[in-house]
């Protein structure tokens, strides 16, 4: 990529989070003996939480179809009970827990449309990637340069 191109999708990126917006800051706290931490939007943040990965045993990858990432995606985490452990709002594409072992149900939503999936969580860190089809009225999806 030259130097026009690098510096127009850098445009293109800042004009996503709107007049004088900047990207979200990440994000941590502790719901009903659950840790967590979500961001991820930016290289450094995505490195500060690649880096603490090893803290927790749940992560949580959101991206369009196409591979984009998306950000403010309303996170739900219930106990094989039915209770709610853990409700949270992601500011960026990268959410991580620490939860007790056990099932639980994982529900995650972005733009109204949510997906739910049990999962069974142990010492290990485990990745759910939740994907959602692009919406062409709000979403630029990465488009393939192979000719």
């Amino acid at each position: 990529m030259n130097r026009t191109g690098a510096l127009c999708a850098t445009l293109v990126f800042l004009a996503s989070f709107g007049p004088g917006a900047a990207p979200a800051a990440d994000r941590s706290g502790m719901q009903h003996h659950a840790s967590f931490v979500s961001g991820g939007v930016g290289a450094s943040s995505q490195e500060d939480l690649k880096a603490r990965e090893r803290e927790f045993n749940l992560k949580l990858v959101f991206t369009l179809v196409e591979g984009n990432y998306v950000a403010d995606v309303n996170v739900a985490i219930r106990d094989a009970g039915g209770r709610t452990v853990l409700e949270h709002e992601a500011p960026g594409p990268l959410f991580m827990a620490k939860l007790p072992s056990g099932t639980y149900t994982v529900s995650a939503t972005y733009e109204g449309r949510m997906q739910s999936r049990k999962v069974s969580i142990g010492e290990r860190l485990r990745t759910e990637q939740f994907r959602w089809p692009s919406n062409p009225q709000t979403d630029f999806p990465l488009q393939n340069d192979r000719g």
